[in-house]
């Protein structure tokens, strides 16, 4: 429990959570940056991220769907 409580003090900002979700999204991530991301991103922050960039990914999927579908 404590090691959970450790993880969710982590100080890196929501911004680099962002970024890592998106690099993931991306496919191309360096070992070190990696490494790096592990050690100082909040995990909740990760999640929100990532839930939110699936968001945003299927909002655009949807709409170049509509105006492929519209024209």
């Amino acid at each position: 429990m404590s090691d959970l409580k450790d993880a969710s003090r982590r100080k890196a900002s929501f911004g680099a959570a962002m970024k890592a979700v998106f690099w993931s999204f991306f496919g191309v991530r360096k070992k070190k940056d990696y490494e790096s991301d592990a050690a100082g991103l909040n995990p909740v922050h990760v999640i929100i991220a990532g839930l939110l960039s699936a968001l945003i990914f299927i909002a655009v999927l949807i709409t170049i769907v509509k105006l492929v579908v519209a024209s």
